[in-house]
């Protein structure tokens, strides 16, 4: 499917990024396969992989063809936010990743989808998928942090790590019509409590202002996002043209 040309290129520039967060978290969740603690868990990150895999087409689409730009984009050309590529680590740094993700994606969903701009139809289905995805992490959350002494520092770490990693969330995106600091007031009290009720504190550190990461949604990627990005293009850069 190509781009339509009624779409203005503000709403492309929003289009994608989006498109690519949903596109690079659902490849790292991928990465599980065969690899996940329990059988339970082997379903539960592919269908959520699955569901923003089904994302990521919708707005790849809106921008043009959503397999070139999957797979024949250059590294800098990906308008991801950083926290999406972070590696999987252990099972507690994929659930704070994923907490932290979703709890914005669902709160950003829910406000498009209550709007009548392009993204409304995209937010108004895919809001419910994602409360699926942030009840997940929020249980596995409070599974780890209220759990054994090793699970709780396990699931600490991964918080911490990747706390500097969120401001960028809120950061204004070209043609996304959404209210910023609203948005990020909203996630910060949502996480806080989760974390409070997992026993965890609120990592400390630099998140907006003085963020010490965030330039994704500028093409600027960690060094982890490069060999992913090679693993997940070869197949289709090794036989151009193939069809299966």
């Amino acid at each position: 499917m190509t781009a339509d040309v009624t779409l203005d290129a503000t709403t492309r520039t929003a289009a994608l990024a989006l498109g690519d967060d949903a596109l690079v978290l659902s490849h790292r969740l991928g990465e599980w396969a065969g690899h996940a603690p329990v059988l339970e868990e082997e379903v539960a990150l592919a269908n959520i992989a699955l569901d923003l895999l089904g994302q990521a087409r919708v707005l790849l689409s809106m921008v043009g063809d959503e397999d070139e730009l999957a797979y024949l984009r250059e590294e800098r050309a990906f308008r991801n936010l950083q926290l999406v590529e972070q590696p999987n680590g252990d099972f507690a740094h994929t659930i704070a990743r994923q907490l932290y993700f979703s709890t914005y994606q669902h709160l950003l969903y829910a406000e498009l989808a209550a709007g009548e701009g392009p993204f409304a139809p995209l937010a108004a289905k895919a809001v419910k998928e994602v409360a699926y995805h942030r009840d997940h992490a929020e249980q596995w959350t409070l599974r780890l942090g209220d759990g054994t002494d090793e699970s709780r520092e396990r699931m600490r770490r991964a918080c911490v790590a990747l706390w500097r990693f969120t401001g960028e969330m809120f950061q204004p995106v070209t043609g996304l019509d959404v209210d910023g600091a609203a948005l990020e007031a909203a996630w910060l009290a949502s996480v806080t409590a989760v974390l409070d009720r997992a026993t965890l504190t609120v990592p400390e550190g630099p998140r907006t202002g003085a963020w010490t990461a965030g330039a994704g949604r500028q093409g600027l990627h960690t060094e982890s996002f490069g060999r992913m990005l090679a693993e997940m293009q070869h197949l289709h850069r090794s036989h151009p043209g193939a069809s299966w």
